[in-house]
């Protein structure tokens, strides 16, 4: 029998502020990022195992979808799990108004 490797302890917002922050200047120069925040249900305290974690971003640049993806990419192996990526200007009014409301800029 082969043991299974267990998976990585779930993150916690205050560590997931802190390395979005030790991140950021990296992030905003590469990406052109002039906004980062979180949402969703880490920042509700509603997160469990399956969770992802939601991220705002807006861009001083807007980047082409190759770039976006990157970007995402990047975040999820900086975290260890799985990031959702959501541009700004790219927000529905209804489901926007909530995440606006909800969001912790960094």
């Amino acid at each position: 029998m082969v043991p299974c490797a267990s998976p990585a302890p779930r993150k916690t917002l205050a560590e997931i502020k802190q390395i979005l922050q030790a991140q950021k200047p990296i992030i905003q120069e590469k990406y052109h990022v002039s906004e980062l925040g979180i949402f969703g249900s880490y920042v509700r305290g509603e997160d469990t195992d399956d969770s992802d974690i939601d991220v705002l971003v807006e861009f001083s640049k807007t980047p082409g979808l190759f770039k976006f993806i990157g970007l995402e990419n990047e975040l999820s192996d900086l975290m260890g799990m799985k990031v959702d990526l959501v541009h700004k200007a790219g927000l529905k009014p209804t489901i926007g108004d909530r995440i606006l409301a909800e969001v912790i800029y960094l």
